[in-house]
This record gives C-alpha cells, structure tokens and sequence, in this order.
C-alpha cells in the first residue's frame, strides 16, 4: 500500500461500519464506567452495615476504584497502541463487567476493595478510548455531534447514578448497584467485536519497549495524591506529619515523572501533546470543570440529607433535573456548534453555570424540590455549552494520530479536578460551618430580649410536648442550638456555592487564550490531520 502511495497523503481513515454504530458500542461501555463513579455513594451506609464495617473504612470502596481508575486513565493511549485498540478495549470491558460481579458477591469489606480495583483498572481506559473511536469515527465537520453523543454519557451518568444507586439500594440490595453492570458490558462488548477495528496507524510499532519506570511513577505520584485528596480532611491536612511528608513524596515523584517522560522516545504517558496551545488550554479549563462537575454533585445530597432530612432517593431525585437540561443542551449545541464561534459558546457556559451556583447560594431551610430543580435544569444546560466545544477545540489542532494520546491526559485532567474540587469543597465546608458557628454564638446572649421571647416560645412549645419540670428550658435551649448549628451549616453551603460560582466567572474569560477555531468544510481539517502513511 505504501507503494500505491508514492509518499503522498493518504486520504482520512475512515472505518467500514457506520459510525454511529461503533459509537454506541463504545459509549455503553463508558456510561457503564462514568455510573459507577457515583452510583456508589448513596450505598455506603447500607455496605458498611451489610459488611460489619463503619463508615470511614467503607470510604475505601469509593478511594480504591478512584485510584485504580487514575493511574490507568492517563496511559490508556499508550496501552491502546501496544497491545492494539479492539483488543485492549475489549480486556477493559471483560475486567470491568467481572469485576462488577465479584463486586455484587463480596461478603468482606477487604475483598470488596479487591474488586473495586481490578474494577478501576479495568474502567481506566474506557473514557480515553471512546472519546478517541468517536474523534477518528466521524468525519471533522461530525465531531461537534460525536461529542454531543460523548458529553451525555461523561456528564450525565455522574448524575444518574446517585438516583438510581438510591433506587436499587432501597428497592433491591446494595449489590445490585454492581450487578447491573454486567449486561450493559455483555452488550457493549459484543457491539465492539462486531463494528470495532484498529485504524491504519495503530499498528504497534517494531521494537516498542514497555515503559515501566514511567509507568510505575505515574502510579505512584497519582495513587499517593488521591489517598492524600481523600484522607486529608479526616487527618487535618498538613497538621498530620503523614500527609505533609507524603505530599512532599508526591511533588518529587511527579517532577520525576515529567522528566523522565520527556527523555523518552516511546512514553507511557505522551507529554509533548501539551505544546499544543489549544490542548493545553483545554486540560487546564477541563480541571476547573471538574472541579465544578463533581463538586457540586458532592455538596447538593449532602446538603439535601444533612439538612433537608431527605432519603437518599429523594436526594438523588432532586438532582435528576441537572441530566435533564445536560442532555437538551448537547442537542442544542450539537447543531449550532458549527454556526457559532466555539469560544462564544464555551463562555456562555462557564458564565452560566457561575450564575446558577449564585443562585444556589441563596438556598434556605424553607425550600422545595422545586427551588433547588429549577436552576439545576438551567446548570446542566450550560454544562453541555462547555463540554462539547471546549473538546472540539482542545483536540482540533491535534493530528489525527495525536488524539488517542492526548485524550487520557484530557481525561485524567478532569478526574485530578474533580478530586481536587471535592476535598476542598468538603474541607471548606466543615471549616466554614466552624467559624460561622463561633460568629452566631457570639450574638446569641440570655440577655437579649429577642432570645428571652424565643426561648421562652420554645419551652412553650416543649412542655406542651410533653415535658415536665425543670425539662422544658433544657429542651429549649437544646432546640435553640440546633437551630443555631443548622444556620452555620447552612451559611457553610451558601459559601461553598459563592466560591464555584467565582471560579467559573474567572475562569470563562480563559477561553479566548484557545485559538480561533476551524469551520469545516467537507474534509479540509481530515486531510491536514491524519497522518502520511509511508
């Protein structure tokens, strides 16, 4: 073939099934994953009971798969082209749907953690590889449509699964929140063996050596920084000698990883992807997304259980309208994305998800579901005007055959943001609910004629309750600091809400460092970015 070609370009790659196809083979498998990144919250009560485990330990179920998962993530590409994209997809997907089972069958906490594991070693390279199927599937003027396709699973699964992890738990048992993987990867594994094929230039190249001191610091300086994201509030951040000598270890352990990747010719994890100027803006601003994706998703059930006193169903339910409005705007831009500068489109994004976090910030202890659906619906709608643009215009400068390195990278990027944003979130959201505690108790004084009327209405309403004797002030006062305990926590929220809401305001100007995007016409960007097969 290479002598048909004579050293000129060859035309773009294009595979022999249709495109939409191939991409629902590959998207079942990454809802699958992107689902049991959540799905598992709302269980941990239910498995840490069913498992004589308490609370903290069974936080371990959530922090092995997170970490298993970030390690693999950034070196799917690299793996992908070794051991070849279909077959190494499909070990991802079979590990991924065992796994689940033998998650579902665990009757100890400690093989539970097992399976978690193997779970994220598994799930790792779904997202990257998707992403990258659909990026090379669809002809360049379709990518803004594939990735349409691609944000609903990525954006809308971390949604769903709250509720249907709720669902399951109450209705069945919590093991069926890991045994519903199973026929999605039984399904999305036979789609693959049957429209799936490695294009021309993922052929593995003669030689290849396996990068295992990359490897292994890459798992190291990733594995040690999430443990330290998800343990650092319990052991109060760098008061604890544990946590500041590990991060230490971290940062040299990642400035060795940096320079051994770029001293190599064939890295586990391709670095060089971040000259690219749009991709590097586009890692950065897909952190910050993160941040606020998983963040939020954190701080509304925490607020709805901790302080609304709903089931975790209801919670669940309450955040459903944000999947809602993520999935009518991925329609939306999906057919205005090539009418319409994508920076426009971007900006409008960040702007509007800063606008909906302020109105979160004004929620009180009187709401209904209502006040908390309606800016959810308007939050998940401005989440699609990032995700679907902001990767078309990361990924449109790449070559063609730079893609499948750079999406684990993009990937892991937003995973790194996601664990970032919760641990500072929880971390504010505890300290926040302090100080404001110690200022209201400060203004709370037996003296004040107002609080003289508000506790004597509160023993009222106590001794008609029921109490006898010296018990009614006891239960006022009691009363009183609850009431007093739950305006801090709630000050704590409304604060959590300001910060995102600013961070998506600074962040959204950023958008315009991305350089002014390509309107494609037929194959032009094809033809520029695929690469010359020899």
């Amino acid at each position: 073939m290479a002598g048909n070609l004579e050293g000129s370009a060859a035309p773009p790659w294009r595979p022999t099934h249709s495109p939409w196809l191939i991409g629902i083979s590959v998207l079942l498998a990454t809802f699958m994953e992107v689902l049991d990144t959540s799905i598992a919250n709302v269980a941990l009560p239910h498995i840490a009971g069913n498992l004589s485990a308490t609370t903290e330990e069974a936080t371990w179920v959530l922090t092995s798969y997170l970490v298993s998962n970030a390690i693999i993530l950034s070196a799917a590409g690299w793996l992908s082209r070794y051991f070849g994209r279909k077959r190494y997809l499909a070990f991802s997907v079979m590990l991924f749907t065992i796994s689940s089972a033998m998650c579902g069958m665990a009757h100890s906490l400690g093989f539970l953690i097992f399976a978690r594991v193997l779970q994220g070693l598994g799930g790792g390279g779904l997202q990257p590889l998707a992403q990258a199927v659909l990026l090379e599937s669809f002809p360049p003027e379709k990518r803004g449509v594939s990735m349409a396709a691609f944000g609903m699973g990525i954006v809308v699964a971390p949604i769903v699964g709250p509720t249907l992890g709720g669902w399951l738990t109450d209705s069945f048992s919590w093991r069926w929140i890991f045994y519903i993987n199973i026929p999605i990867g039984l399904a999305g594994l036979l789609m693959q063996q049957m429209f799936l094929e490695d294009p021309p230039y993922m052929k593995k190249p003669q030689g290849i050596r396996v990068d295992y001191i990359g490897f292994g610091l890459l798992a190291l300086w990733v594995g040690l920084l999430q443990i330290i994201l998800d343990k650092g509030q319990q052991a109060d951040w760098f008061e604890s000698a544990w946590v500041a000598r590990t991060s230490v270890l971290v940062v040299i352990l990642f400035i060795a990883f940096v320079v051994w990747e770029l001293s190599r010719t064939e890295p586990i994890v391709n670095l060089r992807v971040l000259s690219d100027r749009n991709f590097a803006v586009g890692t950065c601003l897909v952190a910050v997304l993160g941040v606020v994706l998983y963040g939020s998703t954190v701080l509304l059930p925490i607020f709805l259980q901790g302080l609304m006193r709903y089931t975790a169903l209801l919670s669940g339910l309450a955040v459903t309208p944000r999947g809602l409005g993520s999935m009518l705007s991925m329609v939306v831009v999906g057919r205005i994305i090539h009418k319409t500068d994508d920076r426009l489109l971007v900006l409008a994004g960040f702007a509007g998800i800063g606008a909906t976090c302020w109105i979160l910030s004004r929620l009180n202890l009187d709401i209904s579901l209502m006040n908390v659906g309606g800016p959810l619906i308007l939050n998940g709608f401005a989440m699609g005007f990032i995700f679907v643009p902001m990767t078309t215009l990361s990924m449109e400068t790449l070559r063609q055959d730079r893609i499948y390195q750079a999406t684990g990278l993009y990937s892991l990027m937003r995973n790194i943001g996601g664990g970032i944003g919760i641990s500072s979130l929880v971390t504010y959201l505890s300290r926040q609910a302090q100080v404001h505690q110690v200022f209201l108790a400060s203004h709370l004084s037996a003296y004040d004629p107002i609080v003289q009327d508000r506790m004597r209405a509160l023993a009222g309403m106590a001794a008609a309750g029921g109490a006898a004797g010296s018990q009614p002030a006891a239960t006022a006062s009691a009363m009183m600091y609850r009431s007093l305990l739950q305006q801090a926590q709630l000050l704590s929220f409304m604060d959590c809400f300001r910060g995102l809401a600013f961070l998506c305001l600074v962040s959204a100007p950023l958008v315009f460092l991305f350089g002014k995007p390509r309107k494609h016409k037929g194959e032009k960007l094809a033809s520029v970015a695929s690469p010359v097969l020899e």
